[in-house]
Formats: structure tokens, sequence, C-alpha cells
């Protein structure tokens, strides 16, 4: 790893442009812990429905009402936690921003995986501080998404309430921006781009467009399937394949959405470089409207999925990319049906640093280089778990929180989607970890 990092320092110098493989190494400075089993209540005028959560984890089978009685389950293995839950997890950081000034906006994603599962999950956005010295996690407000005046196009589950709050059936939200006047919002059941005022309404639904057509996943409202022998629902981006990561230039002008998932062309996931790669759509704030330009994100050999997108400056970007495994690989499973092991371990885990602009504008933003989240130097012995001789690891299968604090320093957060996920441990559900990151290097790599 030394030599892999003198190597690529010395390449900076000599002013180079540096391989997509280059890597840069990280080194733990703080790490705060969230337990997984944060639960919260919801406001005082929520109805009742939501008022407990996860009690229809799998669709078709009847619903649970008995608090605590199914337990949670990552593949073969249970995670200690047991679901329905009396209130609403905050755990599903899906996307995070640096306000600067020590405090953070985060927002928790559509509940339990899928729109059929999480009608009674409410949508929420938190502001958040941290005390790094104790590793503890402070959240200082949390909004709940509500559609008080039917800007929604569609019913949504709680239609008929006074509150009329969001739920997870509504949208899948998984990318945030702030502005002045609220937050932005990506969707990944539509797509869609949503825009909330500072109390949390909804004020816009956005369809997407690439290249003038319409973006849909099989979630999209507007589809439905045909009687026997009539013609299926045309639909180009797979399930769960909206906008992962959301981006905002910082003079605000314009957001970079990007896709979690390639869009479907002449029935084949879009390329570039001879790899699948993500759309990352331009979009005007103040027309609000798609300006038509685009870049593409090339996944990694082994990379499946995005985890969150933050600009560094006007032409240049943090993303996370994965693979969706979990675990340690050295206790990775010898047979499949074993639960003393990890079925899937964690592999690829990573920050890309790339660069758009007008140069490769309509075509494959340049990746610059990586940071390695399953091999980060912790000399001084920072982490509170995970960390083994001197190194510290995130083996989640979602990392889905970055952006930069200063320039030498990055915050990444994993999504523990509870009661789902064990990484960490075996059978213990994973928490929600933030770390600060030293990665000064990394962030000046041209």
């Amino acid at each position: 790893m030394k030599t892999l990092f003198l190597v690529a320092a010395a390449t900076l110098m000599a002013g180079t442009a540096l391989a997509d493989d280059t890597q840069f190494q990280a080194t733990l400075t703080s790490h705060a812990i969230l337990p997984a089993n944060t639960i919260i209540a919801v406001p005082a005028d929520a109805p009742v429905y939501i008022q407990t959560s996860a009690k229809f984890l799998k669709p078709g089978q009847p619903r649970v009402a008995e608090i605590g009685s199914v337990p949670g389950m990552s593949a073969k293995r249970e995670t200690g936690l047991a679901t329905p839950f009396d209130g609403q997890p905050m755990q599903g950081f899906s996307g995070i921003k640096a306000m600067g000034d020590g405090t953070f906006w985060s927002l928790s994603d559509n509940g339990f995986g899928s729109k059929a599962n999480s009608s009674d999950a409410a949508l929420m956005i938190h502001h958040i501080a941290f005390d790094w010295d104790a590793g503890t996690v402070d959240r200082k407000e949390t909004i709940f998404l509500s559609d008080p005046n039917m800007v929604a196009p569609f019913p949504i589950v709680l239609e008929g309430s006074d509150s009329r709050y969001l739920t997870g059936a509504d949208f899948d939200i998984e990318s945030i921006q702030p502005v002045a006047d609220g937050f932005w919002i990506g969707d990944e059941l539509g797509p869609y781009l949503l825009k909330f005022n500072t109390a949390g309404e909804l004020q816009a639904v956005i369809e997407t467009l690439a290249d003038g057509e319409p973006v849909m996943s099989p979630d999209n409202v507007s589809l439905s399937l045909p009687n026997p022998g009539g013609e299926m629902p045309a639909y180009n981006l797979p399930r769960s394949g909206g906008f992962e990561g959301m981006a905002i230039s910082p003079d605000g002008a314009h957001l970079y959405a990007m896709l979690e998932k390639p869009i479907v062309v002449d029935g084949k996931p879009e390329m570039a470089d001879g790899k699948q790669a993500l759309r990352v759509l331009e979009f005007d704030t103040a027309a609000e409207q798609w300006t038509g330009r685009y870049w593409l994100y090339p996944f990694a050999d082994g990379g499946t999925n995005i985890g969150d997108f933050n600009m560094i400056d006007a032409t240049t970007g943090l993303v996370i990319e994965r693979d969706g495994g979990e675990g340690d690989p050295s206790m990775a499973c010898a047979f499949d049906t074993a639960t003393g092991c990890f079925e899937k371990p964690a592999m690829l885990k990573r920050i890309y640093k790339i660069e758009m602009n007008d140069d490769n504008v309509n075509a494959a933003a340049r990746k610059i280089g990586y940071i390695d989240l399953m091999n980060i130097a912790d000399p001084n012995g920072v982490a509170r778990q995970g960390g083994k001789d001197g190194v510290y690891t995130m083996p989640f299968v979602t990392i889905e929180d970055v952006d930069v604090i200063d320039d030498s320093h990055i915050i990444v957060g994993n999504d523990n989607n509870l009661p789902f996920s064990a990484g960490r441990s075996l059978n213990a559900a994973d928490d929600n970890e933030f770390v600060i990151l030293e990665v000064a290097d990394f962030l000046n790599a041209k």
C-alpha cells in the first residue's frame, strides 16, 4: 500500500493525468456510531398506521401487529433485532450534505427496501451533528415529509389523512441537497426529482428525462400491467435504479442527478469505456428543467452500484462505488448452506474522484483515482469498532454517505438497512457508522 501511495504522489508531482485505477491512502481521524436500534416517534398528528412500522416485510403475507415478534434476518443469519417497530427507525442514511458549521443534513430512505413492503415507513430528513470525542450522533431536528397541497400526481398511502405524511410506498428518497428555500431530493421509484420547502412539504414532482425521453422504472405510477395478450408497458430503468446520488454545483445553479443503474438502450444496459455506465443528468435549478447535458459513470470491474455523490468543486466530485457484498472476506462461506460465515463478503467498497467538464460532456466522466474503504489506515487506534492491526474497514453492503469537510477531510457513512444488514458482525444488525477520513492527496489529485 505504501509503495502504491508513493507512486501516486510521484505521478501527481509530475503533473501527469492519473489512471482510474490509481489508489490513494485514507487515514481514519474520527469515528461516531448511531446504534442500530434507534427508533423515534412520529409527530403527534400522524395517523396510527405509521406510529408503528415494518408490519409488512413479506409482501403477500398477513400483516404482523405484535411488536418485536419477527426476527430480523440477513440472508440465513439473524441480526439480533425484531420487527415490527414501535415507532420509526432512524436508520437508512442514504445521502449527506455538510453545512459548513459542523452540522449535516441527511435522510432516511424509503424504509425496508421496496415499494411493496414500506407503506408504513415514514419519509424523514435529519439535521444532525456529531460529538467526535464521545463518538455519538446528535439528532438536532427531524422533518417528516408530507404532501399537504396534493402535489403528488397519484394517490399517496395516507391520501385521506389530514397530515398527509409521505411513506416509502409513495417515494424512495435516496439523495439530498439542502438549498435556501428547502431541499432537492432524488427518488428511485419514478424516478422523480422532488422539491420540498423548509417545512418538508412537497412542492414539485419532476419527471426524469434523458435524451428528451422519459426515464421510467417498473415502479413508475404511470405503468400498469395489461390484460393477457396485451402489450407490456415500456420501462427503461431497472427497479431501484433511480437517483441514489445527487450532487449540486458550488454556485447552486445545477444539480447532477446520478442514476444507480444503467438506462436500457435497445434492450441493453448503457455502456462507456467497455463497462456498464450510469447517467449523470444535469438539471437547471432556476428553470427547474433538465438541460439535456449528461455524463456517464462507468463501473469498475466488480462494481454494481453507487451509494452517494457530491461535488468537490465546479468540475470534480466524489462517488461511492460498491459491490453487493457484506462482511469480512476472510470469513467467506465455503458452502452456500453455511450460516457461521458471510455468504457474499464485501470486496469492492471505494470512493472515486471523478472529473466532469465541457470536454467530456455527453461522454464518460474521467475517473481520477480512488480510496479503498476496506483498507483505511488507523495508526492511532481511532476505530471504536471494526479496527484490527492498524486498519479500519467498512464491510457494509450499502455505504451511502460521502461529502467534503475541508481540503483534507471527507465524511463517510453507511446505510444499515435495518433490520436486514449484518456486515460488521455475523449475527448483529449493523450500526450507522460515520467516519472522518484524512485524504488530502486524494482530494488534490488531478
